[in-house]
């Protein structure tokens, strides 16, 4: 999914500078803080607490447990499920027994019951949940006793499994509410290792462990997520002794590089940074600017200077190292590609250097979410490459409830990636039947081979079929680009170094709030 996390840091922007200016968070920070009690920095917040609206849809929720969870290295094991699920009739089938004596934070005990609840309500096209294409191949879910969960598919998913790590509610309580505005989006309750116990909305949100969690009560019994948009404001935060720890760019996390009382963190991730190019737009939509600018762009300048390093050139969606990316699309800054092609369409250079066509000029607004540098300069290093084949990109910025409107005919810096399955990532960003649904398919892209390619990739269980249909979408936008992809991004924490157990994944988009070092936060050990 695209921004919807940073949406909540845009909300926020405004209050940075009030919330640099208030005293630690109760719980305390490094500098004299309990020793089971840890703060932490992060850019945003979430919308909701409630999955059936999408919340933790991909695991690692510390309210909430799935029916599986993913390892250190993604593999998928057990969680309210006793055992990996039973698959049968050709994979249309997937039975899960449930764990013995799980119970949710009120004391209630989870049965199928409450798993069947969750599913039927995200599919149920009443409930406001963006994400309830990924469960497309669902025909049906029913218990099977109060211990045995059944899903029938409508056609072999392949990596079915790996979306049964959403997160389980309890019927008891959210089945007596609109799933839409009900309380339970704001005082969730779930079987997960810890307990929301205060959300002061665009300040901080605690949580505290659960001492009846099934999976033996967490060693940190305080936590609390700082929201604080500013990267600068974090930093400082962090160094004064007012955080543990921090989410931060690379820039500023290089300046801890020498601190002996903190650590640094390098997660490698699915999360890229793009300008999205709507077919509506009147300059955007012509394919053949489309094609221009990814030739201009300088993949390699963005990762050595906005990076520092610390991230990959992006050539599409999937990052170099995953099994499924398309070998032989990489491509250098081509500046003579990029003016041939607009030539040859047409586009004439005039004489302040920007092209026209038919009265049209090739210039169109950039946005980006205000509060975000990273974007900001992958916004204004873009428009400097694309200056340099005539085309004039203004780089605007604005929050998320100006530029949500606009995004229909408006370019936008993105942010994308999945982990897990190239269907996780895929279909969402590019499948025309998503096109403007929410922040799916943000470009309203709409190839009928990448389609079909998807299709084919969502519905066979073949793996050579699978690798060979994603190798044809990553083709397709190399000829058909509805997106510019720029770099492929690693996520940087710096934290203090008081605790041992700390590691870190292969990151989706999605961090800083679910993901990061904390991503095993119930697992931690105070060092002694």
């Amino acid at each position: 999914m695209t921004t919807r996390r940073t949406r909540g840091a845009a909300l926020v922007a405004a209050m940075a500078a009030g919330v640099a200016a208030c005293s630690a968070p109760s719980e305390g920070g490094a500098g004299g803080s309990a020793a089971d009690s840890v703060v932490l920095g992060v850019g945003y917040e979430p919308d909701t607490f409630s999955p059936l609206l999408g919340y933790g849809k991909d695991g690692n929720s510390k309210i909430f447990d799935g029916l599986l969870t993913r390892d250190a290295d993604l593999a998928l094991k057990p969680a309210l499920a006793k055992a990996l699920p039973e698959v049968g009739d050709d994979g249309l089938t997937y039975t899960y027994t449930l764990r013995d004596g799980v119970k949710f934070s009120d004391g209630e005990p989870l049965t199928s019951a409450d798993v069947v609840f969750t599913y039927r309500t995200i599919l149920d096209e009443k409930t406001n949940n963006t994400a309830r294409s990924e469960l497309d191949a669902v025909k049906d879910v029913r218990a099977s006793g109060d211990d045995k969960v059944v899903f029938t598919l409508k056609y072999p998913y392949a990596p079915f499994a790996g979306r049964t790590v959403l997160p389980i509610v309890p019927e008891h309580i959210a089945g007596e509410q609109d799933p839409n505005t009900g309380s339970f989006n704001t005082e969730p309750v779930g079987t997960g290792p810890y307990v929301l116990s205060a959300w002061s909305k665009g300040e901080k949100m605690t949580f505290k462990a659960n001492p009846n969690y099934w999976g033996g009560a967490p060693k940190v019994k305080t936590f609390t997520m700082a929201v604080i948009a500013d990267d600068n404001v974090r930093a400082t935060r962090l160094r004064s002794g007012d955080l543990d720890g921090a989410v931060l760019p690379p820039n500023l996390a290089a300046t801890f590089k020498d601190d002996d009382g903190a650590k640094s963190y390098e997660a490698r991730s699915y999360d890229f940074r793009s300008v999205t190019l709507p077919s509506a737009g009147k300059v955007t939509g012509d394919r053949a600017i489309r094609q221009a600018l990814d030739a201009a762009v300088d993949r390699e300048a963005m990762v050595d200077k906005i990076l520092d390093g610390a991230g990959r050139p992006a050539y599409g969606p999937l990052p170099v190292d995953d099994p499924a990316f398309a070998k032989g699309i990489e491509r250098q800054q081509d500046l003579d590609k990029a003016r041939r092609i607009l030539d040859a369409a047409g586009w004439k250079a005039g004489a302040d250097g920007i092209r026209a066509k038919g009265g049209q000029k090739a210039a169109f607004t950039l946005l980006y979410p205000s509060g975000d540098k990273v974007r900001q300069d992958h916004a204004l290093a873009y428009a400097s490459d694309a200056k340099k084949a005539g085309i004039d990109v203004t780089v605007e910025s604005a929050t998320w409830e100006v530029i949500e409107p606009r995004m229909k005919d408006t370019a936008v810096l993105a942010g994308f990636g999945s982990t897990g399955d190239p269907d996780f990532g895929l279909y969402t960003l590019l499948h025309s039947s998503l096109a403007g649904d929410g922040f799916n398919n943000m470009a309203r892209y709409d190839n009928p081979a990448v389609d079909e390619a998807l299709d084919a990739g969502r519905r066979t269980q073949d793996p050579d079929r699978r690798k060979a249909a994603y190798e044809t979408v990553q083709r397709e936008l190399v000829k058909d680009p509805g997106y510019t992809f720029l770099t492929h991004i690693d996520h940087l924490y710096v934290l203090a170094d008081r605790w041992d157990g700390l590691t870190t994944q292969l990151e989706p988009h999605e961090h800083g709030f679910a993901s990061g070092p904390w991503w095993n936060i119930e697992d931690w050990q105070p060092k002694k």
